[in-house]
């Protein structure tokens, strides 16, 4: 059998007819692209289709196969037992039909029952976004073989008007179901164009001292603006000013503000043998708060601890000394349990109290997360 024959054959019955394709496949209840699909010999026509389309040309089944006219018309005998295979072949495609059709309305159910059960007194975070975007794009799935097989899809998509009011609803339901993962999605996006976007800010000329403390900047002042008030925190520990009797001998400030503000700074100090001993006197009268555990800090033995201010939310403030003369001031105050800024880079890991840890990796992080204070 030659198809591509066929096709031309039945393209020429078609133009006989004055026809366009889109006119045929009405007249057959069939795409216009099945017709096409005829006259280029890809496919054929469904036998059941066979004897009406003979019909509708007048022409015999036998000369559609062939591809050419023949001079004698199908005889009787002939046309009946194509109207009976016709009749045989309908009725074993509408069996399968009805199965695909019960098949595809309990794939719908069996979804819709899956997505309720993953959303249903949940919170957002409980919720398995990736399980839950697969579910939905199953049931769209799902629900367009559904309409496909029951001959619905084909006359919706034939009602232009109706199709932009399913698109038009479709994006409503999208938005009213998922609109809490659509906000948080637009907030994370903003937040991470905000980290993108952020610089760190590294300061190290000790003579700007006094614009970098939170207790000799006026940031408490009416009318002042700083962006070094440090969440609040007492920096006293630290000396009021830079005296003559102080030798900087290292000094640093960062400033890191991706949506939190974000402190970290050291002065290292070396002091005449009076002056060590007048600051040291100081510093051990300050009173000291309780600092072990936080951020995972131990008890500091890298160098004597003369003071310390710690916030298990804000961080810490303190002093340590080597015993001859040198003081190490040292802060690190941020919030939310953790430091976006990678502070190692900025800050020699001998100068941090022991133990601190305040990267999302850490135990104190992962426990606070767990079961936030207040």
């Amino acid at each position: 059998m030659d198809q591509k024959k066929a096709g031309r054959f039945l393209k020429e019955l078609r133009h006989e007819k004055q026809m366009t394709q889109e006119q045929l496949a009405q007249v057959f209840n069939v795409s216009s692209r099945s017709v096409s699909r005829w006259e280029t010999g890809t496919n054929l026509p469904d036998i059941s289709l066979l004897v009406e389309i003979a019909d509708f040309y007048d022409v015999d089944v036998r000369e559609i196969i062939e591809g050419e006219r023949k001079s004698e018309m199908m005889d009787k005998e002939v046309r009946d037992v194509a109207t009976k295979m016709a009749d045989y072949a309908n009725e074993e495609k509408g069996s399968l039909l009805r199965k695909m059709q019960i098949i595809s309305f309990v794939g719908v159910l069996v979804l819709l029952v899956a997505i309720f059960l993953q959303t249903f007194h949940k919170s957002l975070d409980e919720i398995n976004k990736g399980i839950l975007f697969v579910s939905f794009i199953a049931l769209v799935i799902m629900a367009v073989l559904t309409l496909y097989v029951t001959g619905l899809l084909e006359k919706i998509t034939k009602n232009k008007r109706l199709v932009k009011w399913i698109k038009f609803v479709t994006i409503v339901g999208v938005i009213a179901a998922f609109w809490r993962t659509i906000v948080m999605t637009f907030i994370v996006g903003i937040l991470l164009l905000m980290v993108s976007s952020a610089k760190v800010e590294v300061y190290d000329d000790v003579s700007a001292y006094n614009d970098y403390m939170n207790f000799s900047n006026g940031a408490y002042e009416k009318g002042v603006d700083t962006q070094w008030t440090k969440w609040g925190m007492d920096e006293t520990i630290w000396p009021k000013e830079i005296s003559k009797e102080m030798n900087v001998t290292d000094f640093k400030m960062v400033y890191y503000n991706p949506w939190d503000a974000q402190y970290l700074g050291y002065m290292v100090v070396e002091y005449s043998e009076d002056a060590y001993a007048e600051e040291v006197k100081r510093l051990k009268e300050y009173e000291s708060t309780e600092y072990i555990g936080y951020y995972c800090v131990e008890e500091e033995k890298t160098y004597e601890l003369l003071a310390v201010n710690a916030d298990p939310y804000q961080g810490f403030i303190y002093a340590l000394t080597d015993g001859k003369g040198k003081i190490i001031y040292g802060e690190q105050i941020f919030c939310n349990y953790f430091m976006d800024l990678e502070y190692d880079k900025y800050i020699p890991k001998e100068y941090l109290l022991d133990g601190f840890n305040a990267t999302q990796e850490s135990e104190y992080y992962r426990e606070k997360r767990k079961a936030p204070e207040g």
